[in-house]
């Protein structure tokens, strides 16, 4: 499964960067390939190609808060969640996503 995605936390700092980290690692692990964006103080970081994101099986959007640049997946399946979902379970996220894919 190839994901893009973005991460977003109230301060931009801490839980964007931990968000982002765990969704790479799980989705590595689980065999899949990742790519998140990330949106804070400091602006966009690891700003998605729109080849990654033609390519891209699903969109998650680990946010708090409101994030810019949504029109980019108009065409895509996108799950939104909270960035404290994705660093407690990001494996089971990933799984219950693909488990919906494959249905």
């Amino acid at each position: 499964m190839k994901i893009v995605g973005i991460a977003a936390c109230t301060s931009g700092i801490a839980h964007t960067y931990i968000a982002k980290e765990k969704l790479v690692t799980a989705a590595k692990e689980l065999g899949h390939e990742a790519h998140i964006e990330t949106q804070g103080t400091i602006g966009t970081e690891d700003a998605l190609t729109k080849a990654e994101i033609e390519a891209a099986d699903v969109v998650i959007i680990a946010a708090d808060i409101k994030i810019g640049g949504r029109e980019r997946f108009k065409d895509k399946k996108v799950v939104e969640v909270p960035t404290s979902m994705v660093i407690k379970a990001p494996k089971k996220l990933l799984q219950t996503i693909e488990q919906k894919l494959n249905n």
